[in-house]
């Protein structure tokens, strides 16, 4: 597999010196299984198993049940699990047991488990931190063997087009560069406790409505500078041992049967060698293994099981080459080894959810962006005399999202799912990490009182004789639906009541994504926490009182209303578009096109995009610190690439921590504003310190679809620097060579 197209120097400030994959500990191979010797090559390991498999036998590896769903069966000594390959115990292969993932160990949804969840993937992305997607990426994967599964459905870096997708929550945001540097680290971490982990869904899977019968329809340069980007970067950086193929067709073909996605751009393209999962249902005829598909994951969710005697028949008739199932089962075979899950099979146990919480909680530290802070209304001073919390729950604990990523840990309050929602799952989950309970134990003499919420005036009321004031309002969503740009319920009102009732109250949003705020102008604070994970309650009131820098920038744009989005109208929304236990074709086929391109989220609000001259809520990028930060001294050189050198400087009298971001403002043939690197600084009163960040080349050039490679043309290269997508603090340029990069 090709690695390295970043670059050197940014290659290591992206990636941040991220732990290596440690190697099984050697041991001599068992007499006459040559193949179990773990100082061969995964490929050549694979080939020696192939050589004493039938037909039978390697078709055998290539499909697989969701145990306990729709009449499959769980085989003896089989957990209960997403889904379940059998292996071949008496040649050394493991069975496959995979369970949905991303956020944390999900186990089928099992509720009232021991699993420990994660904050939400835009969360992540707010950290802009690939340490910290190693870290949470490892201890999920930690779980996963501690739990008996060597394989997490993880991996999930679909950019959000349209932030009323359902799944916006599970993925992480709108930028190729950032989400896929993000996603190839937490796929690094996973796979660093020899367990697979696939990079999902691929691709396009941009929306829930209708999304096993929409038609995604793009420009291939286009494609080539967005989603397929990120999916590049994360495969790249990350090398998963899977990728998992989507519901939705691209192009007018199915993703699970799409030759260009599988075959040319994944195999060819990138040169990857793993192995192509299905989504479970995503199979519609035994000819999707000529396209590149190699395994049918879930099978009894599909019309039928074609990967088992359809396929063996379509051997023996000629239409698919017996060489062809051979590769399929090859694929599979070198991930296993080459992912250490055959030579350190999995062994249930030992599990510490409590350090386990610690990661998630460090991490949702980090995650949380500051919106909004008039006056100083934050931090919280714990001597004052009242304060009143408000909503959301906040007595219980901290929403999560729904769907097949959904972590249902021990002392969770799970709510009755609303009107509008999947016909599969559960509601609404609560993880056990109450603001309430962390913020009174930080709240010092004060008098401290918690409300529901239920009734704006009476808010209103307790509000008003507060000295401090914290609403939290929450926003739900999940896998198999999409969502309005809002709040749940009529908590609209409840805010407009209270802010308007005490102008220093501060809103705390989980949310599963860009929500419209129209009592933004009477806040006096607002915090966007995210999904805030395990230990949620705790990073919040940290960051309410000031003991954590509010240091979380914002992974997706927040626009002002629908009207701003590229589909104001959300394709299929006119059509049923609520799932039923079983993926159900009942919507009619519809399209959906990308006029935009690439130009998605804060690029077409740049002066060369589409929704120029508009203003968004927040920008990407954005984020306020309780730390003030000055930039200065810009120098930006040329060459293969381009450099910018700056310095940064803490001008206030507390510490914090800033992310400056560099932008590609224009190059010679394009104007297009992109994210090209980024910097993560934690500095002390009075500290400066210079940054330098170093763009991948790539991230300057254009797909050429004639020339079928990155074109970077000679010229001068505009950059900005600037605290997010909106601000250009510094300005510079400099000459870059031309160069052709081939993918």
């Amino acid at each position: 597999m090709r690695r390295g197209w970043m670059g050197g120097a940014c290659a290591a400030a992206l990636m941040l010196a991220l732990p290596a994959l440690a190697p099984p500990a050697l041991a001599a191979p068992p007499a006459g299984q040559p193949w179990m010797d773990p100082k061969l090559d995964p490929d050549r390991r694979a080939d020696l198993v192939l050589a004493k498999l039938s037909l039978d036998q390697q078709v055998a590896l290539l499909h697989g049940v969701m145990p306990l769903f729709l009449g499959a069966k769980r085989p003896p000594n089989v957990q209960i699990s997403a889904g379940y390959m059998p292996g071949i115990p008496e040649l050394g292969i493991p069975d496959l047991t995979e369970s949905d993932a991303s956020l944390g160990v999900a186990n089928a949804g099992r509720t009232n488990d021991d699993a420990t969840p994660l904050p939400s993937g835009l969360a992540l992305a707010a950290t802009w931190d690939p340490k910290t997607a190693y870290a949470g990426g490892a201890m999920i994967g930690k779980e996963a063997r501690q739990k008996g599964f060597n394989t997490l459905l993880a991996g999930g870096v679909n950019l959000a087009r349209d932030p009323r997708n359902g799944r916006n929550f599970e993925y992480l945001g709108e930028d190729p560069l950032l989400a896929g540097t993000l996603d190839g680290a937490a796929i690094a971490g996973i796979q660093s406790n020899h367990i697979v982990s696939t990079l999902k869904h691929f691709a396009l899977n941009d929306q829930e409505t209708g999304r096993m019968v929409l038609d995604a329809r793009i420009d291939e340069a286009a494609f080539r500078e967005s989603d397929l980007l990120a999916f590049e970067i994360a495969l790249e950086q990350g090398q998963p041992g899977s990728v998992m193929c989507a519901y939705n067709r691209v192009g007018g073909t199915y993703a699970c049967e799409n030759p260009f996605l599988l075959t040319e751009v994944l195999r060819r393209d990138w040169r990857w060698p793993g192995w192509v999962m299905s989504d479970w249902g995503a199979v519609h005829s035994v000819g999707a293994a000529v396209a590149g598909l190699d395994q049918q994951s879930g099978q009894q969710l599909d019309k039928q099981v074609f990967f088992d005697a359809p396929l063996k028949a379509a051997v023996a008739s000629g239409q698919i080459p017996a060489a062809r199932v051979r590769e399929m089962a090859h694929r599979y075979l070198r991930s296993l080894f080459a992912t250490g899950a055959v030579d350190d099979p999995v062994v249930a146990g030992g599990l510490d959810t409590a350090a386990d919480g610690l990661v998630a909680g460090q991490e949702e530290e980090q995650a949380i962006v500051l919106l909004k802070n008039n006056d100083f209304t934050l931090p919280l001073k714990p001597a004052v005399h009242r304060i009143v919390v408000i909503g959301g729950h906040a007595d219980l604990g901290v929403l999560s999202g729904g769907g097949s990523s959904q972590v249902v840990p021990l002392g969770s309050k799970v709510y009755p799912k609303p009107k509008i929602a999947p016909q599969w799952g559960i509601g609404p989950v609560y993880h056990p990490s109450a603001p309430y309970a962390a913020i009174k134990a930080r709240a010092g003499a004060a008098e401290i009182s918690f409300y529901d919420g239920s009734d704006p005036a009476a808010a209103a009321a307790l509000a008003r004789i507060a000295d401090e004031v914290v609403v939290f309002a929450t926003q739900w969503s999940s896998e198999g639906m999409d969502i309005a740009m809002k709040l749940d319920g009529d908590q609209d009102v409840l805010i407009d009541a209270v802010t308007r009732a005490n102008p220093k109250t501060v809103v705390v949003l989980e949310t599963g994504g860009p929500v419209a705020m129209p009592w933004r102008d009477q806040a006096g604070a607002i915090l966007e926490a995210w999904y805030p994970g395990a230990r949620g309650g705790e990073a919040i009131a940290k960051v309410l009182f000031g003991e954590v820098d509010p240091q979380g920038r914002l992974p997706i744009t927040f626009p002002a209303s629908e009207a701003q989005l590229a589909r104001p109208v959300l394709p299929g929304s006119d059509q049923n578009a609520v799932e039923t236990l079983t993926p159900t074709f009942d919507i009619k086929p519809f399209t959906v096109t990308y006029p935009e391109g690439s130009d998605v989220g804060y690029r077409a609000f740049a002066p060369s995009g589409p929704k120029a001259g508009q203003t968004p809520l927040y920008p990407f990028g954005y984020g306020l610190s309780y730390t003030v930060f000055r930039y200065s001294g810009l120098k930006v050189t040329g060459g293969r690439t381009l450099t910018a050198s700056f310095m940064v400087t803490n001008v206030s009298n507390v510490a914090g921590t800033d992310t400056p971001q560099l932008y590609l403002t224009s190059g010679p043939r394009r104007t297009q504003q992109r994210l090209i690197g980024w910097s993560k600084v934690a500095l002390q009163p009075g500290e400066a310190q210079r940054v330098t960040v170093t763009a991948p080349a790539r991230m300057l050039a254009n797909w050429d679809v004639a020339a079928h490679g990155w074109r970077l043309d000679a010229g001068a290269y505009k950059v900005a620097v600037g605290p997010d997508a909106a601000t250009a603090a510094l300005q510079g340029s400099a000459i870059v060579a031309a160069a052709t990069i081939r993918p």
